[in-house]
C-alpha cells in the first residue's frame, strides 16, 4: 500500500470543521459540490442507469434455470458438462442457505441472464461464482447481495483465467464485486455500490496478465469505508490492481467512489489508461504505486480528491495530495512493456484538488521496515535478502533495490483550476516532484537528501508543453519548498519548457 503520508487516517469530522478556516477552505462546503445526476454527453460508459437486456428466450441448446427453485443454477452447473450455456429466467435466483454455497462453473461455461434475471446472495451467501475453471462467460446478469469477506470477491472469487464479464451488473455486495484472472475481459458492465472494491484485480500465487477493463461504469464503491475501519490499509478503490502485467483500461466512467478511482499498487507493469472519464471520487482519480511503465492519455479527470485532499489540508498536512499520484513508480527499459516510461499526455484535469504529484519515499525499499508492501521487492531483484549491507550500497543493488520515480513524461495536458469552485484558497493548487529526508533504517544507503535530489534533478522526470489555467504553484525537492511558475521553469529545475500559464483565468 501507499506511504503513510498518502494513506493516513482521516481526521475526525469535528477536527476537519475546526481547521477548515485555517487552511483557506470554506467550512460550509465540506461535503463538496453537488454530484452530477447523469453522465455528460459523449462516449462515456452510461451503463448503470439502463443496462441492456439479455435474451428473452433461451438460446438453442441452453439449459434453462428456474428462479423458483433455490440452488437450481449451482445444481444444474454441477450436473452439466463443460461448455454448457445456461439461461437464467426472469426473476430472483438464489443459492442454498449455507454461506459457502456458490456456483462452480466448468471450463467454457456461459451464463446468460434474461431480462430481469438477478442472482441474489440475500446477505448470507459469500460467493456467487468461484472455482478455477477457465474461459467462463457471464452476460446480462445482475449479481447482488453477497457477503464476501474483506479482500475477497463475489464473481470469479478464485481469480480463474480467461473469464469474460459483459453487460453485467454487480452491485451491493460486500468485499469486491469482482475478482480478476489472467486474460480477463470486463466490458460494458456496472460495478456499483460494493462494500470494498468494484473489482479487485489480484491473483494469489499466479500471473495476472493481459487484463481488459473497457466501457464500464464504476461508481459508488467502498460503501463500507474500509480506510476508516483499518487506517492506512490501502485496501479500497473503484478498482485496485495488484501485480498485473499488461492492462488496457479504456472508456470507463469512474465516478463517486469513496476513496480512489483507479489504484495500481505493487509491481504492476505495462498499463494503458485511456479515454476514461474519472470524476467526483473522494480521493485521487489515479494512483500508480511501486509499479512500472504506463501510458495515461486522453482522459478527462475532474473534481476528484475534494474530500481526502480537504481533510488532509484541514489537519495541517503539508504533503501535496494530488488527483494523479505517481508513487515510487517509473519507466524502466529492462521491464518489458509497450513503453519504457510513464507517459502522461493529452489529458484534461479540471477543478481537482491539486494536479500531479511525483513522490518517492527515501525510506521505502526492499528489506526496509518502511516498505509497507512487506515481503515484496522490485521486479529487478528476485531475492529480497540481497538488499542488505554492504551490497545495497553499491551498483547494481543501490539502484535496483528501490522503486524509483523516474522517466515520467508529463506533456500536452491541460490543467484547469478555479479555486472558487473548490471553495479553497491554499493547498489545492499544486504540482509536485519530491521526496522526504531519508532517515531509517540505520543501514539505509538512502539517508539524507539523496533521493530528493535524484527525483528532482537526476531521474528524467519532465513536465513540458502543458497548458495551465488558474493559479498553480509547484512543490519541488521536499514538501517545504514551493515555487512559482518562473522559478519552476528556471535553473535548476528547468521544468515545463514550451508550457503556458494563465494564472488569472481560472478564478
Amino acid at each position: 500500500m501507499g506511504s503513510t503520508w498518502r494513506r493516513r487516517a482521516w481526521p475526525a469530522a469535528p477536527l476537519v470543521l475546526a481547521l477548515l478556516a485555517a487552511t483557506g477552505c470554506d467550512s460550509g462546503t465540506t461535503d463538496a459540490a453537488p454530484k452530477p445526476t447523469s453522465a455528460p454527453s459523449g462516449s462515456v460508459a452510461r451503463v448503470c442507469a439502463k443496462p441492456p437486456a439479455g435474451p428473452a428466450k433461451a438460446p438453442a441448446g441452453a439449459v434453462t434455470v428456474d428462479p423458483a427453485v433455490p440452488g437450481d443454477l449451482a445444481a444444474k452447473t454441477e450436473s452439466s458438462p463443460p461448455h454448457t450455456t445456461f439461461w437464467l429466467r426472469p426473476g430472483k435466483h438464489t443459492l442454498l442457505s449455507d454461506r459457502y454455497d456458490q456456483v462452480t462453473p466448468k471450463e467454457g461455461d456461459v451464463y446468460l441472464g434474461a431480462p430481469g434475471a438477478v442472482l441474489d446472495g440475500r446477505g448470507s451467501n459469500q460467493y456467487a461464482f468461484g472455482g478455477t475453471a477457465p474461459d467462463v462467460t457471464i452476460r446480462y446478469l445482475t449479481v447482488q447481495g453477497f457477503a464476501a469477506p474483506r479482500d475477497e470477491g463475489v464473481v470469479n472469487h478464485d481469480s480463474a483465467d480467461g473469464w469474460v464479464v459483459e453487460h453485467a451488473t454487480i452491485r451491493k455486495n460486500s468485499g469486491a464485486g469482482l475478482m480478476a484472472g489472467a486474460r480477463q475481459q470486463v466490458r460494458a458492465s456496472c460495478l456499483r455500490d460494493n462494500g470494498q472494491y468494484g473489482m479487485n484485480a489480484y491473483k494469489g500465487g499466479g500471473a495476472l496478465r493481459d487484463l481488459v477493463v473497457e466501457g464500464n461504469e464504476i461508481v459508488g464503491n467502498n460503501t463500507d469505508d474500509w480506510e476508516r475501519k483499518r487506517p492506512d490499509c490501502g485496501c479500497t478503490g473503484g478498482v485496485k490492481f495488484w501485480a498485473v502485467n499488461g492492462a488496457d483500461v479504456r472508456g470507463n466512467w469512474v465516478h463517486d467512489n469513496r476513496g480512489t478511482g483507479l489504484w495500481a499498487d505493487t509491481n504492476n507493469n505495462d498499463f494503458l489508461i485511456e479515454n476514461n472519464l474519472i470524476e467526483d471520487n473522494d480521493g485521487a482519480a489515479l494512483i500508480y504505486e511501486i509499479s512500472y511503465n504506463a501510458v495515461v492519455r486522453n482522459n478527462t479527470i475532474r473534481r476528484n480528491n475534494w474530500v481526502e485532499g480537504r481533510a488532509y489540508a484541514a489537519a495541517g498536512d503539508t504533503f501535496p495530495f494530488a488527483t494523479v499520484y505517481v508513487s515510487e513508480s517509473g519507466g524502466d527499459p529492462r521491464v518489458r512493456a509497450r513503453t519504457d516510461r510513464i507517459d502522461i499526455y493529452r489529458n484534461v484535469l479540471e477543478d481537482n484538488w491539486s494536479g500531479i504529484t511525483l513522490w518517492e519515499n527515501a525510506d521505502r525499499f526492499c528489506n526496509s521496515p518502511a516498505n509497507t508492501s512487506s515481503g515484496d521487492c522490485t521486479l529487478l531483484v528476485k531475492n529480497t535478502q540481497r538488499c542488505v549491507q554492504p551490497a545495497i550500497a553499491k551498483a547494481p543493488l543501490y539502484s535496483d533495490c528501490r522503486w524509483k520515480t523516474q522517466r515520467v513524461d508529463i506533456h500536452d495536458n491541460r490543467f484547469v483550476l478555479d479555486k472558487s469552485v473548490l471553495h479553497c484558497t491554499v493547498k489545492c493548487d499544486r504540482m509536485a516532484v519530491l521526496s522526504n529526508y531519508g532517515t531509517y533504517p540505520d543501514w539505509s544507503p538512502y539517508q539524507g537528501e539523496r533521493v530528493a535530489e535524484a527525483i528532482t534533478e537526476q531521474q528524467h522526470n519532465r513536465w513540458h508543453d502543458n497548458v495551465y489555467v488558474g493559479p498553480w504553484t509547484f512543490v519541488v525537492h521536499d514538501a517545504s519548498r514551493t515555487v512559482g511558475f518562473k522559478q519552476w521553469r528556471g535553473a535548476p529545475y528547468r521544468q515545463d519548457a514550451g508550457s503556458t500559464l494563465r494564472a488569472g483565468d481560472g478564478g
